[in-house]
């Protein structure tokens, strides 16, 4: 399912038109990107998951190509963790 995809099922589901629910769907990724980006703060929804960001350590990795050994600097990367209603819906 991509982005239109979702927009067109919200919009069936709740009854609005396809621009309105085009701006809910795109206020809650600019919601949860500004909050991982900005404050670094999780950003939870109960039984479905938690948005948050990671911090990975630098470390040395190998270059694929020329076996040399290269440092990989430390990162933020966001991630997401699956809650028990969604885990469950899935199983």
């Amino acid at each position: 399912m991509n982005k239109t995809e979702l927009i067109a099922l919200v919009a069936e589901r709740a009854e609005i038109t396809q621009v309105l629910a085009e701006n809910v769907v795109q206020a809650f990724i600019d919601i949860v990107t500004e909050t991982l980006a900005d404050r670094e703060e999780k950003v939870v929804v109960t039984g479905f998951g938690t948005f948050e960001v990671r911090n990975r350590v630098g470390r040395r990795g190998k270059n694929p190509r020329t076996g040399e050994e290269i440092h990989v600097p430390a990162q933020k990367s966001p991630a997401f963790r699956a809650g028990k209603l969604l885990k469950d819906a899935v199983k």
